[in-house]
This record gives structure tokens, sequence and C-alpha cells, in this order.
């Protein structure tokens, strides 16, 4: 999902995980009227909801647990998704001593240990430095691969949201509703961000969502900036 700052992308996010209710109109999901916090879901943000004081295998630990999970079952299950995302050996570490990247990796073993349904992510990669951020992009496509969740990703980078996404949706500056919607066709499995990024069918998709995209971020710049839209 790509719009403008404000356009209530996170707030779209809260009503679909039935964090928040809508002031009218209804939102379904799977055919189905959220009613509380809908099943299936998990969470991944900007800022890693990693706690300070566990462990590395605690933090992804902490799902299973919460959802009655036997707890020798559990640690197999978390010791297996670190190993998927590279951290095998840092078990025993806390938070503080990863690198930024390797607390992302941390979270995403954490949201994607539950097998979810939905996986929402609300602009996971957007506090990265360029070659970090190009890294745990092509990871997250190798282990959407695994296990096929349906996405939604919050986003501000166009490059981002065509090389990971089936469908683009491109919304309006406040107050927001859908403007356009893109179908991605480039093929999976996609392989590695930095190399999609060189393909002549991604640079059309670019340039097409871009022209949209782009009316509704003048848009709102002229609304911050005190002139008319």
């Amino acid at each position: 999902v790509l719009g403008p700052t404000g356009c209530g992308k996170s707030t779209t996010l809260s009503m679909v995980s039935g964090l928040d209710r809508p002031s009218e109109g209804s939102v379904k999901v799977g055919g189905r009227e959220v009613d509380g916090v809908t099943d299936g879901v998990s969470f991944m943000f900007q800022t890693d909801a990693l706690l300070p004081w566990k462990t590395v295998l605690g933090n992804v630990l902490m799902g299973p647990v919460f959802r009655g999970v036997p707890k020798q079952k559990a640690q197999v299950s978390a010791r297996d998704w670190l190993r998927r995302v590279g951290l095998s050996g840092f078990e025993d570490r806390y938070p503080h001593q990863l690198s930024g990247g390797m607390r992302k990796r941390v979270a995403m073993a954490a949201a994607l240990i539950n097998e979810p349904k939905i996986l929402i992510m609300d602009e996971p990669f957007g506090a990265l430095d360029v070659q970090t951020k190009a890294i745990m992009s092509t990871e997250l496509l190798g282990l959407w691969e695994q296990i096929r969740p349906s996405v939604i990703f919050i986003t501000h980078d166009l490059d981002e949201a065509v090389a990971l996404a089936d469908r683009v949706v491109v919304m309006t500056s406040s107050p927001g509703s859908v403007k356009e919607v893109f179908d991605i066709d480039l093929p999976r499995p996609r392989g590695a961000v930095q190399e999609i990024r060189f393909q002549p069918r991604f640079i059309e998709l670019q340039h097409q969502i871009w022209e949209t995209l782009r009316e509704e971020v003048e848009r709102a710049y002229a609304r911050t900036a005190g002139g008319t839209a």
C-alpha cells in the first residue's frame, strides 16, 4: 500500500487487524466482518517490538507460548526460525547486543513462527540503511515462499513496493481512499531485490505507478506547505 503521509495507511492496517473500528461501513477479512482482533494475524512494525529483557530466543518464543504451544515444541520451532533467518548461535543474545538488521531478523522470525494467515507489515524496513534494507527485502521474499501468508505491506518506497508485491494499492492524499490498483506481473520466485530493479518490466511498472502516485504526493505537499491543491 502506497500513499502520501497522513492518508490513512496505518489506520487501514489497524482496522484490518481489528485493533481499530471504522467510523462508517465495515471491514471484512476472508469474507467475514471483523469484530475484535482478527485471528491468524502477525505484525511487524518500523520500530521492532522486541522486549529488551528477553533473549533472542525468548522473544521468538513469546507467540507460540502465548498460544499454548508446549514449551519443548515451541523451542524447537523458535530455533528453526532463527536458523531460517540466519541467527543460529545468537539465541542467548539480548536485543541491545544486535545490529539493526539482526533485530529485524528476530522480529521477522517472531512474526512468522506463528504461521499467520495475514502478515501486517507497517514500514518494517523504513529505518534501515539502503544496503541492509535490500538484504532484508530479499530475505522476506525467500521466507514468504516457505509459508505464503497474505501480506499487507505499508511503504513510502515505490521500488520496494514493486519488488515485493503482487498488487500495489495507491491511496489518495487525506482523506484517504483507493485511487488505483496495479497488478505486479513480475514472475516468482523473484530472487534478489537488487537484481529485480534492473528488469525492464520492473522499470515500466515503476514509471506507471509513479505517475499516479506523484499527483497525490504533490497535493499532500501543497497542503502541508500552506498552499492550495
